[in-house]
């Protein structure tokens, strides 16, 4: 009998497939709900004479004979075409052109140009055979109109052969990436549009509520939005004021609150252990230690977290607090509860001299206490050699490591936990949704799933056995202690029948994610109603203001002499460059030329360089000497922005400031005023070409001049940035809400929250399946 034929292989994707993937487009629905960026109106045509009266920042469409082409190479090599309509002339400029454009555009060739009329100058002299500069004072209609005497001109149009049909509908413009042509993906988006089930799963009960959810349903929403008429004002379009928007931006918030709500039901059923102190345990032996007393706030905080711990269903907890607030010591507190109990501690930092810094503080405060119990640190980053890390992963799957922090190392396969309890992210938005996934999959020596998917299963947990009588936790003495919740707050604490034990119960360790990223009000509201948030909204003792001001690029040689003067005075100073070293791409200054510079401009002074190019034991000794004094002034690249504390500096220069997320601006910022020392944020900035800073860049130097706090810095950069950029959903490609604006949108959030509970109770196929058309893997942001 013939063997079977081997099945084919399947076809590598072509250039435009992979684009599409790489945008999330996968699914039909995914290709119908990828909505245009904007319009284009190709429906009329206009007589060139016409739109010269009438020119304004519209673009404009018209049909005109070639007269002239010609590739000229001053100032830069550029194609010019010439063209004449009804007596009227335009000047075409191609600085991008190909072989085919040439032919395409040759003389007499009669063409349909869209794109914007602007007044011009016309190319120099005057080709041969004509009496005039092309489209300049020779035209007659120019000189009859009053309008630009040195003629039109028109950058880049698009270019059509004449005489064709005019669409019936507006032209939509996709947001796209490279190798992924407006054509082709009109023609995906049609066929998305065709195939996906667009059935309805929002019962009648609940759009009847809205006038726009009565009128339009979602095939006819899309098909318009995708299809507009010709008569439709743009502006309606624009704004996403039109019922078919609000129709999308509805569903999609609905979709959103199911998500939670089917979280939250998600996370009732899991189990973690729970965490109880002794008294005279490890919290209140490194309270006794700590050469300091905790702030009001922090206290506060302590007992919320201690209260989580105490409980079987798994803590998710945001920890936010301004820059300085005292995060470290509230999650050293919660690693000693963990310990203390018997179970491991996990802390993970988004870059090694955050880690590294983490480690320094923690291994001071915790390593004598932990040794004491046969226990250590361990230190886990990607730059280890073997020889250093075996001994690490050893101890962490003896248990011996009671406490390890780390970078992404800690999630990867080969680090197993004997019992990990508790895990906690710092500046948990700089990590992707897979990498706090994988973190939460370590419970019980469990390997992670690949990254990108979403939670697996796990062994049930078993009941804790703990050392105490019972879980106070804090000191005794005049200070309230931090970790010792009130009679009220133990009885709350005691472990909630939300799940069978064994059965259905997945072991999950407790998640605190701390950010020094504030998050508004309103947006931990809509995205994170599966989080409970803690907010340390005081400052400890002893932290001066900073005094932030704003200088323009050619004062630079002062401020260098203001910094000699601080200098002078024993004092330290950051200078903070965008980049490591000079880019084609972009006309900044870089750090390196920024070092060599100020080591010509300040001889006396020791200057050091840090980046994140250099090997790990070279940026770990230049931060060691800028600790210890030893460098007066440190070039670095952002790898500073977070958990750096060195109390001397006083001065942070921040070059090109308009280059900078807000939120990174008051991150640096950070870095001074540490000590008594009165301290200066100086914001560098350099005008472009222009001669003006772009609104976005204006807005973020406006809010740093104006505010310190970091909750209104939050609020000003989510008012600049919008909501899914802003919570750190951009790492993966895909921003929470597409559509719906939670400040303009606020009464359908509203209609999505009162309807979420009542239709997962009476439809709950429809609500699974309005999720998994809306969301697919991104309800896993609401989650992590």
């Amino acid at each position: 009998m013939p063997d079977a034929p081997a099945p084919a292989a399947p076809q590598p994707l072509s250039a435009p497939q992979k684009a599409l993937r790489k945008l999330g487009l996968v699914r039909p629905i995914d290709l119908a709900l990828h909505l245009p960026l904007r319009y284009e109106d190709e429906t009329r045509l206009t007589p060139l004479a016409e739109a010269a009266r009438t020119m304004g920042s519209e673009p404009v469409q018209f049909e005109a004979t070639v007269v002239h082409q010609e590739v000229a190479y001053r100032p830069r090599r550029q194609l010019l075409v010439t063209v004449e309509d009804g007596g009227e002339r335009c000047l075409l400029r191609f600085f991008n052109f190909y072989p085919s454009q040439l032919k395409q555009m040759a003389v007499g060739a009669r063409l349909r140009f869209r794109g914007e009329l602007r007044g011009g100058l016309g190319p120099p002299g005057r080709p041969k055979g004509q009496g005039a500069p092309l489209g300049g004072s020779g035209s007659r209609a120019a000189q009859e109109r009053g309008g630009p005497l040195f003629g039109l001109t028109m950058m880049h149009p698009t270019v059509h052969a004449a005489g064709g049909a005019l669409p019936g509908a507006l032209t939509p413009v996709y947001p796209t990436v490279a190798q992924l042509p407006q054509a082709y993906l009109r023609k995906a988006v049609l066929a998305g549009l065709a195939q996906a089930d667009l059935s309805a799963t929002v019962p009648d009960e609940f759009s009847s509520q809205i006038d726009a959810l009565r009128a339009w349903d979602l095939r006819r929403s899309l098909t318009f939005l995708h299809h507009p008429a010709a008569d439709v004002t743009l502006g309606a379009l624009q704004d996403h004021s039109h019922p078919a928007w609000q129709r999308l931006k509805a569903e999609e918030l609905l979709a959103q609150q199911l998500s939670q709500h089917q979280a939250r039901a998600e996370r009732a059923r899991l189990r973690a252990p729970a965490l109880h102190a002794a008294r005279g345990g490890l919290p209140e032996q490194l309270l006794a230690a700590l050469p300091f007393q905790l702030t009001g706030a922090q206290r506060r905080v302590g007992e919320e977290i201690a209260h989580d711990l105490a409980r079987t269903q798994p803590m998710h907890r945001l920890l936010q607090g301004d820059v300085g607030s005292g995060k470290t010591v509230v999650a050293a507190l919660a690693a000693c509860v963990a310990i203390d109990a018997g179970w491991q501690c996990a802390l993970m930092a988004p870059t090694e001299i955050l880690a590294e810094q983490h480690f320094a503080k923690l291994a001071q405060w915790l390593a004598p206490l932990l040794a004491a119990r046969g226990q250590q640190v361990a230190w886990l980053t990607g730059s280890q050699k073997k020889k250093e890390r075996a001994p690490m992963l050893a101890a962490i799957e003896s248990g011996a490591a009671a406490l390890v922090i780390g970078t992404h190392a800690v999630i990867q396969a080969q680090v197993q936990f004997a019992r990990l309890g508790l895990a906690i992210i710092d500046e948990q938005h700089r990590f992707g949704v897979a990498q706090r996934l994988a973190l939460r999959q370590k419970a019980g020596g469990l390997p992670p799933p690949p990254l990108g998917e979403g939670r697996g299963g796990g062994a049930a947990v078993h009941e804790v056995t703990t050392a105490g009588p019972h879980p106070n936790l804090g000191a005794g003495g005049e200070t309230p202690p931090p970790f010792r919740p009130s009679p009220c707050a133990l009885a709350q604490a005691e472990p909630r029948p939300s799940a069978p034990e064994g059965e259905g119960a997945t072991a999950e360790p407790h998640l605190l994610m701390m950010s020094a990223t504030p998050i508004p009000r309103t947006l931990a509201m809509s995205y994170y109603a599966d989080l409970d948030v803690s907010t340390l909204d005081e400052l400890p003792p002893g932290r001066t203001p900073v005094v932030t001001k704003l200088l323009a690029e050619h004062r630079r040689d002062e401020l260098i002499e203001r910094l000699r003067a601080q200098i002078a005075e024993g004092r330290q100073a950051y200078w903070v460059c965008p980049l490591i070293e000079e880019s084609e791409a972009l006309d900044l200054r870089h750090a390196s030329q920024t070092h060599e510079e100020l080591c010509a401009a300040l001889p006396e002074a020791t200057i050091g360089l840090l980046h994140a190019r250099l090997p790990p034991a070279e940026k770990k000794a230049v931060m060691a000497d800028f600790v210890a004094g030893r460098i007066d002034v440190l070039v670095s690249t952002t790898v500073i922005e977070v958990g750096v504390d060195v109390p001397n500096a006083s001065v942070m220069v921040i070059e090109h400031a308009e280059r900078f997320g807000l939120s990174q601006l008051h991150q640096l910022r950070g870095r001074v005023g540490r000590g008594a020392a009165a301290s200066a944020c100086v914001l560098l900035y350099s005008v472009p070409e222009g001669g003006r800073l772009g609104e976005t860049a204006r807005a973020r130097l406006k809010a740093m001049l104006e505010t310190s706090d970091g909750f209104e810095i939050a609020r000003r950069d989510l008012d600049i940035r919008g909501p899914g950029e802003f919570l750190g959903a951009r790492q993966s490609g895909d921003a929470l809400l597409r559509f719906a604006d939670l400040a303009e949108d606020s009464a359908l959030l509203q209609w999505a929250r009162a309807a979420a509970p009542q239709m997962l109770a009476r439809h709950p196929d429809l609500a699974a399946r309005h999720v998994e058309r809306w969301l697919g893997a991104r309800a896993d942001y609401l989650k992590a």
